[in-house]
């Protein structure tokens, strides 16, 4: 073997049992990490409809759902998304929480119908900041599934080799 071949082989074997590491960090913490994470968006944008004045979503949501009474139906989603936080950041009744999440996601999803003046540039693909705020929900959609899937226990596993 020549000294390329070895030092080749020294750095591959280094950076196999990094990755192992790295790997195997991601797929122990992982989880928990995206939990925290998405329990701190929901309570983020939660408190924040309890005031309107400082609140970036309270016109949007105004305008779109203008079929209840805004004055009532705003507290009631302020506390319906920072329960879903606190649901994700504490892990308890996860189940329940994950149901809150995904019935109220299809709610975020109105003033793509109901307003597309205020989320399109160009449609289909020039959105405005509202539209990215709302085409945003996807992340929140594919984290609540991610997470879903490990009500029963399930974990992420690093490939054993």
């Amino acid at each position: 073997m020549t000294k390329n071949e070895l030092e080749t082989k020294v750095v591959e074997k280094h950076f196999d049992k990094t990755d192992r590491f790295i790997t195997g960090w991601l797929a122990k913490h992982g989880l928990t990490i995206l939990r925290i994470a998405l329990g701190i968006v929901f309570i983020w944008f939660g408190l924040l409809k309890f005031f309107p004045e400082i609140s970036p979503a309270d016109q949007l949501i105004r305008k779109t759902i203008y079929f209840f009474d805004p004055d009532t139906f705003i507290p009631i989603l302020a506390v319906w998304e920072t329960l879903i936080g606190i649901g994700l950041i504490t892990g308890k009744f996860m189940r329940i929480t994950l149901l809150l999440l995904f019935l109220q996601m299809p709610g975020t999803a109105l003033p793509l119908l109901i307003l597309p003046e205020a989320v399109w540039t160009v449609f289909p693909f020039g959105l405005t900041l509202e539209g990215q705020y709302i085409v945003k929900n996807l992340v929140l959609i594919g984290a609540g599934l991610v997470l879903g899937a490990t009500v029963r226990g399930g974990r992420i596993e690093p490939r054993p080799d």
